[in-house]
Order: structure tokens, then sequence, then C-alpha cells
């Protein structure tokens, strides 16, 4: 009867870091036999041996093993032995940490195992299993932290990380805090400049000669200054079309602005700001003698290019809101002016003294244009140009017609006054009925934000290779870009034009 052979050593499960050394002894009436060796279930060799000498078998690459041997004898039967596993794996775990040397202030909290990670190729994520030396950190100095990590195999890898404990520098804390007062009482003159620059806008129209004396305020010295910048920025930005079309885009903002009378001049002062942010940043990293990254300009320039925009956004919605309201209200006034026997003239000079806010400015200076002599279809032309209502734009196009046909003044009145006022109840109303859609929508919107601090929160280190690595960039970019498509979208559907 035809027997296989013997494995001096029928498996290794457990990895090894040296070579294996198989001896396969085949059966007496073995006349040849084959053996194959599989290395990561793939067919790694194939030995064809005549006779029944033994075949010692070395194992020295790392990997997964298993030998099968076809033994024949002089007959021409065959049988088939198998051995076990033989795992061979000299491969050390890969240790990473985020940097060779680190400089701290004495007292401040070191975390060693923050960005600290090993992964080895057979026991996979071995980050639990480092090692660190004794370290104290309360002395200052130069301290080498070593980490050690070691696979099921015993291969080895240490890497060593030195820390500077450098002595805390009150002087420079100090510096740091007198600049962020100081940036912060700049912001007090801007604040009180805005009342001086409302009167100044108002006045410009009417004065024929400079009210200011020959000594200049610091305030108007700040504010010229800033338009001489701005100035500089705008001839920089002169032959760009895309500057051009984004300015003509933030003339709507023109007329909430205290600073600034186009969109060129908000384009130019955007970008003045966004300089600033990186000029603040460059001082906040340099004073803590560290060298400043390319994303420590980009975020800073980013924020501050977009402070206008989140500013002008809420007050301009605010100012849209007040004007519909304001302009409601001013259609009534006019209509019983009407149905009392006035005027156009009169209506709109009544009009302007019962209304107060922009709406009030507004049918003022169109009383003040219907005085210099210019037609009512003029006035109300410039005035739809200037608040850019769709409201004022039908007023505008009904008293035009007015003009030019004739016909019943009171009733154009009234149909405009009875739309205005269904459309502001239909606004109202689908505010009311889509109140708690939005609520979660903005929930939806706000759930990413807090289940990353949440998850940050417990571990701070958690979403790290998201902007220390460049895959982990690149998925960072595409999740942004993702979540704002998602925002326009949404935005596109739950929106309702009345």
């Amino acid at each position: 009867m035809l027997e296989g052979g013997l494995f001096n050593i029928d498996s290794m499960v457990k990895p090894a870091n040296k070579d294996i050394v198989v001896v396969f002894s085949p059966s007496s009436n073995t006349a040849n036999y084959t053996y194959t060796i599989y290395k990561d279930n793939k067919v790694f060799n194939t030995i064809n041996v005549n006779g029944n000498v033994p075949s010692t078998i070395t194992l020295d690459d790392s990997g997964s093993y298993q030998i099968s041997v076809v033994s024949h004898d002089s007959l021409g039967k065959s049988i088939t032995s198998n051995s076990g596993i033989y795992n061979i794996d000299k491969e050390p775990p890969v240790l990473t940490i985020p940097k060779e040397s680190i400089t701290i202030n004495k007292g401040e909290n070191f975390d060693a195992h923050e960005g600290v990670k090993a992964t080895d190729n057979h026991d996979g994520d071995l980050t639990t299993s480092i090692k660190i030396n004794d370290f104290d950190l309360s002395e200052e100095g130069s301290h080498d932290i070593i980490y050690t990590v070691s696979d099921e195999a015993g291969n080895v890898t240490s890497k060593t990380v030195t820390v500077n404990v450098d002595s805390v520098n009150h002087n420079l804390f100090i510096l740091q805090i007198a600049i962020i007062i100081f940036l912060f009482l700049l912001l007090i003159p801007i604040f009180k400049m805005r009342k001086t620059f409302k009167i100044d806008k108002r006045l410009d129209p009417f004065v024929i000669e400079s009210t200011k004396g020959e000594n200049i305020s610091i305030f108007d010295r700040i504010y010229m200054f800033y338009n001489r910048i701005n100035g500089m920025i705008l001839k920089v930005f002169d032959k760009s079309e895309f500057a051009k079309k984004y300015a003509n885009r933030l003339d709507k903002y023109s007329n909430i602005s205290v600073l600034h009378n186009s969109g060129s001049q908000i384009f130019a002062g955007k970008i003045f700001v966004a300089i600033l942010f990186v000029i603040v940043a460059i001082i906040a990293t340099t004073i803590q003698f560290k060298l400043i990254s390319i994303y420590e300009i980009v975020i800073p320039f980013l924020v501050g290019f977009f402070v206008f925009d989140i500013l002008y956004f809420v007050k301009y919605k605010a100012y849209r809101v007040k004007m519909e309201n304001d302009l409601l209200s001013a259609i009534i006034v006019m209509n019983n002016a009407f149905k009392s026997g006035r005027s156009i003239t009169q209506a709109i000079d009544i009009a302007g003294e019962e209304i107060s806010g922009e709406i009030g400015k507004e049918f003022k200076k169109m009383g003040l244009e219907l005085s210099y002599g210019l037609g009512i279809d003029v006035v109300f032309k410039r005035f739809a140009e200037r608040v850019n209502l769709e409201e004022v734009n039908y007023l505008t196009a009904s008293l035009t017609i007015l003009s030019k046909t004739g016909g019943n003044i009171t009733k154009v009145f009234d149909a405009i006054e009875k739309t205005m006022f269904n459309k502001k109840k239909l606004r109202l109303e689908l505010k009311s009925l889509t109140g708690s859609s939005k609520i979660i929508v903005y929930v939806l919107f706000a759930v990413p934000f807090i289940f990353v601090l949440f998850i940050t929160f417990i571990n701070p280190s958690y979403f790290m290779p998201f902007v220390t690595t460049k895959l982990g960039i690149m998925l960072l970019v595409g999740m942004i870009i993702y979540y704002i498509i998602f925002i326009i979208c949404v935005r596109k559907i739950m929106k309702v034009v009345i």
C-alpha cells in the first residue's frame, strides 16, 4: 500500500520572524514525488523528485505557506499529502509619528499619544500596543520620548520624538493680549464713524462747498487712508472682467453700506479686509516664533474676504423686509391722499412726512426731485432703480401709463394696495406653513458640524487624517463641495417665489 510521507514540522500557525526549514521524508515504496509550495494561496514553486530521497524545503520570505506533495509508486498509483500552514513575518510594524521634534511651553498639556499610529502587515492596527518610556516634562530642556511597538512574530519598531520644553514667555503672552485688545479697540472708532458717515451721505447731494474745516479728524484720516488703499486695489483689478462682474453683483449692497458707494468699492474693501486678516495671522504666528503654513494664510484670507458678505447679507435682508413693509404703508398713505383730492406731488410729500425709515427718505428725495422740475415718470423710474423692488417697478409702470394716457388714479392705487396686501398676507401664511419644514432643514444643516464637534471632543485626533494626509485633504474637499451642493439643492427646493 502506498504511503505519502511525513513532514518534520507539520505546521507553524503563529508567525515567526525567522526562516522555516521543512523536511519531507517520503515512504519507502515511493518511486517519485512532486511537491508544490503555495505562498498566500498562490503557486510559488513546484519541484519534481525521483526516488524516495528526503527533500529539504527552506521558507525564507514573509508570507503564509502550505506544501502539497503528490507521491507515486512503481505501479503509477498516487497519494497526496498536505502540510499545515507556515506563517513567516519578518516585516516590522510601521510606526507613524506626527513630528520628530516638538517644542512646548513649560506647564503646557502634552498628549504623547496624539497622532501616533502603528500598523502591521500581519496583525493590522497595533496603535493600542504602542509602549512609551517614562518621561517628565515638568523641567525645562530636551526630553526624548521613545515609542516602541512589536508584532506577534517579535518584530520591533522604535522611534524617538524630542520634546523641547521652553519657559513660559510672559512678555510674549502680554504682547499677544495687547495686539488682540488693540485690534478690538480699532473697531470702536469704526462704529463711531458710522453716524458721521450717514450724516455726510445724506448731506452730500445738497452741499455745494465742503463743510469741513482745515483740521481733519482722525476718523476722516482713517477713512481717507481706507479709500486710498481701496483705490490702489481697484487699479490692480481694473482690467479684470471677473472682478467687474463680481462687483456688479455687489452693487445692490451700496444702498445699505456706510463705507462704500458702489459694488467696486465693496469688492476692494473685501480684498482689503482679507489682506488685513492675513496680516493679523502672520503677526500672531510670528510672535509665537513659528513659520506660517499655507493653510494659515488661505483660511484667514477666505474668512476676511467673506466677512462683508455675511454682514451685508443679513443687513440687506432686513433692509428688504423693512422696505417692503414700509412701501405698503406708503401706498396706503398715498391712496388716502388721492381719495381726499390731493395731487401726486402732495401725496408723495405726505408719504415722505408720515413714513419713517428708508422709504420715507426715498419719498422725500422724490419730492425734492419733483420740486426741481423732473417728471413723475422720471422720478419714479429713478426711485425704482434705487430700491430695486418688484412692487416699485409695478407702481412705476402704472404711474407712467397714467401720466401719459390718463385714468382714475384712485382705482389704480386701490388695486395696487389690494395686490400688495394680499401678497404680504400670502407670504406670512406661507412662512407659517413652511416654518416647521425650515426648522428641520436647518437642523439637518447643523447635524454634521455638531457630529464633528462631539467626536472631536471625545477623541481630538479622530479627524486628524483629514488634515494631515493628502488623501484625507482630498476627501475633506470633496465632502465640503458635496455639502455645499446639498445646501444649494435643498434651498432651491424649499424656495417659493410669490
